[in-house]
């Protein structure tokens, strides 16, 4: 097989990866946009209650999370731009920045539902019994919704440290860094659902 033969099945190869990636990520937007479309008619239809529910929410625990995942896309974007310049170690260190801002996420989150979970404010909860049933809805919204905001996140964490792994291994490199790009895509998309999470759920009132 020819040299140019083998650059060609190369460049099919990324572009198959990157559709597929597309169609996976619309999969998701399809997933969050029906439960974001089903959260805007019940806060429509009840919309004391669910201002109501939205004060107990921690809005600056939502709005440092909002910072950190602005700022992890912004260092998943530089280090894609530094891998195709050849720049391993900046490529590297802002995968690592998007790691550490994954975790402070899900640190300020767990903190977060761990305050809900001791005053009892979650479905079976004895606070959460007493709430009205439109109330009680909005939380079930909340929990759901930004527990699978969180696991995306999660699963986006494990497939930046694949990336990094494959830098160190050579795999990745300027000339062929598909599957980080992808990676980045989902990093994207992570941030993109909580962009809307995050006015839905924190500053309804």
């Amino acid at each position: 097989m020819s040299a140019t033969t083998a650059i060609h099945d190369e460049h099919r190869d990324d572009f198959g990866a990157k559709m597929g990636m597309w169609l996976f990520l619309f999969t998701e937007l399809l997933l969050f946009g029906g439960l974001f479309l089903v959260y805007t008619i019940y806060r429509f239809l009840n919309p004391e209650d669910f201002a109501h529910g939205g004060h107990e929410l921690n809005l600056f625990v939502g709005t440092v999370n909002t910072v950190v995942l602005l700022t992890s896309s912004m260092t998943v974007a530089v280090s894609i731009s530094a891998i195709q310049k050849g720049n391993k170690k900046l490529a590297l260190s802002m995968l690592w920045v998007t790691i550490a801002a994954a975790l402070v996420f899900m640190v300020n989150k767990y903190f977060e539902w761990g305050h809900k979970f001791e005053i009892g404010l979650y479905p079976g909860g004895d606070l959460f019994a007493t709430l009205p049933p439109a109330e009680r809805l909005f939380f079930l919204l909340y929990y759901f919704m930004t527990g699978l905001h969180g696991l995306h996140v999660i699963i986006g964490a494990i497939l930046i440290l694949f990336v990094i792994r494959e830098i160190n291994k050579g795999i990745i490199q300027h000339d062929n860094f598909a599957f980080h790009e992808n990676a980045g895509l989902y990093w994207h998309l992570v941030d993109l659902i909580w962009i809307y999470l995050f006015p839905l759920m924190y500053l309804i009132h």
